[in-house]
């Protein structure tokens, strides 16, 4: 539990369905209907991770890239940063509407909008004749990618059945490599072009992910939650009936579900606020959601990772390691072997305790941190020592499993949990938000403290991780083993959850009662017959 702020509490008359799920035997590739949701998922809600790590990954091989360079002048170190954070400038551009367009749209048709602003922008990119308009296409790129990151997190959470809820959200992240890797592949397939067509292709095929989106989700179902928060709970029920209903307790599990969604939701419209971003202050269990959100998402790109990611090239460079194919070699490598150790990671990780994750991935970075800046200071002082270099490099490849153990296998799983659906959208935007700030902080100043100071910039993330572990210890809930609409209300009072299991209670009575007349006037009948 937290340290500071009210203790996370829970209904344990909401524990049912968590129950159901953790005792069906039945694992979910012997479900067909099950089995297909979780396939289409993959290009509709895994699939817009690609795009946002193909995004990364291309902007930190272009760097190498020397065609890409001369046709946009050598960019100085401050015009370097501008092309990368024109990126999460659109991004936050785009955060206050996100709420209204989710609510208005659903999940499906605003993963939709924000995938075509996304292949508007990778054309865009792709044609640039000049500076201005390739900072244009940075910022339409920006712009369409929270759209679909806000809805396909939630998506993913919002139709998994409990069982493998977390593993879906988990695997977001991870996700992100499958786009890096394809960057960087193809980055380095194309540099050694004379011609501008060495960063053209690249940027073109930054709308193949968004393509995914496009082509597949007219298979792939809309969230329940949604369906039910517009009235539309004959709908939901279908889907729900579909897909979560083929295990032993099936129907158990689905009539409990959506009495909980029901009356879930019923709660969470009377508590909300008229203007939807009046939540964010509404009182102070939603103030430390909200909180929490900017935690999270500063934290994901502040914890060293946006060095990796963008600059590789500027780190290797402070080591000795100046050759482009070997600067595009390494970047490959550590790309693939970030989705080598995520994906596993992303399996295990949601199995143990969140806060114990979160502080593992804390302290391991912080350790790995600390001796890659000492490594680098070593080299700095002697030019000769190869070894200190070979340390970097280690160390480089050593940061990634400590960095997904929290950061990129919990990050969305956390935001899903913690918030209850009618907030959803907004507590994720607020992450996203945060995590453009730091973003744009990170690709502006980065360039700039790293040829002002070189590895002594180092010391501020070191000095800063520290930080992270501490708030983490003392202000993060534990969310593991619950529901989504068992951790709906586990900061408000007793009386609300007793409002809501209450009602809950009283659907499932209902419903009990009404097969109960069913089944009695069938027996009539035969006994007349």
């Amino acid at each position: 539990m937290a340290i500071i702020g009210h203790k996370e509490e829970f209904s344990e008359d909401a524990a049912r369905l968590t129950q159901i799920a953790q005792a069906d035997p039945i694992p979910w590739y012997k479900k067909p209907n099950l089995r297909f949701c979780y396939l289409i998922l993959v290009p509709c809600g895994l699939g817009v991770e690609w795009t946002s790590g193909f995004d990364s990954s291309m902007m930190n091989s272009l760097q190498g890239v020397e065609a890409w360079v001369e046709y946009f002048n050598n960019p100085t170190s401050a015009r370097l940063g501008l092309l990368n954070a024109m990126y999460s400038l659109g991004a936050l551009m785009a955060i206050p509407f996100i709420p209204s367009v989710s609510a208005l749209l659903g999940r499906r048709r605003t993963i939709i909008f924000g995938s075509l602003i996304m292949v508007l922008g990778a054309g865009l990119q792709a044609g640039s004749v000049k500076a201005d308009m390739f900072l244009a296409s940075r910022w339409t790129l920006g712009f369409g990618i929270p759209f679909a990151i806000v809805n396909a997190s939630s998506l993913l959470g919002e139709l998994g059945y409990e069982k493998e809820r977390h593993f879906l959200t988990s695997l977001f992240n991870a996700s992100w490599f499958v786009g890096a890797i394809a960057a960087a592949g193809t980055t380095y397939g194309t540099f050694q072009m004379a011609s501008t067509w060495s960063w053209r292709i690249p940027s073109l095929l930054q709308f193949v992910p968004s393509a995914f989106q496009l082509g597949f989700m007219w298979w792939c179902p809309e969230s329940p939650r949604w369906l039910v928060s517009k009235d539309r709970g004959d709908e939901a029920l279908a889907i729900l009936q579909r897909f979560h209903a083929e295990g032993p307790d099936g129907d158990e599990y689905v009539r409990t579900e959506f009495a909980q969604i029901q009356s879930t939701l019923a709660t969470e419209k009377e508590l909300a606020a008229r203007f939807v971003w009046m939540d964010v202050f509404r009182d102070a269990p939603m103030r430390r959601r909200f909180l929490l959100a900017c935690v999270v998402g500063f934290f994901t790109q502040w914890s060293g990772n946006g060095l990796l990611s963008i600059y590789m090239k500027k780190i290797l460079n402070l080591v000795g390691i100046t050759d482009p194919l070997t600067v595009q070699k390494v970047i490959l490598s550590n790309t693939c072997w970030g989705l080598i150790n995520a994906v596993p990671i992303a399996l295990i990780a949601p199995r143990f305790r969140r806060r114990v994750m979160f502080l593992t991935c804390t302290i391991g970075t912080a350790a790995v941190y600390t001796v890659w800046t000492v490594a680098s200071a070593r080299y700095a002082m002697d030019e000769t020592a190869a070894a200190a270099g070979i340390a970097v490099l280690v160390f480089i490849y050593l940061y990634s499993p400590f960095y997904n153990l929290g950061w990129n296998a919990l990050t969305y799983t956390y935001m899903v949990e913690i918030f209850p659906f009618q907030q959803r959208a907004q507590g994720i935007a607020v992450e996203q938000m945060t995590v453009r700030f730091a973003v744009f902080f990170n690709t502006y100043v980065n360039p700039i403290a790293l040829d002002a100071i070189g590895w002594k910039y180092y010391i501020v993330y070191c000095v800063w991780i520290l930080v992270e572990i501490a708030t983490v210890y003392l202000l993060f809930p534990e969310t593991k083993g619950r529901s989504l609409e068992e951790l709906s209300f586990m900061f408000e009072d007793k009386a609300v959850r007793d409002r809501v299991d209450h009602q809950v209670g009283k659907v499932l009575g209902s419903e009990l009662t009404e097969v109960g007349g069913h089944e009695e006037g069938g027996r009539i009948m035969k006994a007349g017959e």
